[in-house]
């Protein structure tokens, strides 16, 4: 569970899990300050995050030197019907055609891509003090 808390800032927010803290915001162009993710970015972030982590799991367990591995992920919402994420994946060591097939295949096994990949819906837990 994470919960966020709006901050002193116009639209800063901090959010945490009990363990560890980040911050959100918007830019300065829709009021906020930039002092922290953006909300799509975040997004970017827990797909991009879960592929690189489910990757290493499966190359660890699987016996691959993948080196570094960088993802990059993109939300695409210009089509108003759909959210399209974009990714692409790095990896530092040099692997064969075959190697980088499967894993390209992993990483659309995360979990977090799997979630993104349901249906969505959205059911209020509660309501906090008015």
């Amino acid at each position: 569970m994470v919960t966020t808390t709006s901050e002193a800032s116009r639209y800063r927010s901090r959010f945490s899990n009990g363990t560890h803290t980040a911050y959100s915001d918007t830019t300065p162009d829709k009021g906020g300050g930039s002092r922290g993710f953006r909300p799509h970015e975040l997004l970017e972030a827990a797909l991009g995050s879960c592929m690189n982590m489910h990757l290493r799991i499966y190359a660890d367990n699987h016996g691959i030197r993948l080196g570094e591995v960088t993802t990059t992920v993109t939300v695409d919402r210009k089509d108003p019907s759909q959210a399209a994420f974009q990714y692409s994946i790095a990896f530092s060591e040099a692997l064969s055609p075959e190697q980088t097939a499967k894993l390209f295949q992993v990483a659309l096994t995360c979990p977090v891509h799997n979630t993104l990949s349901r249906q969505i819906v959205f059911q209020p837990a509660g309501r906090g003090k008015t």
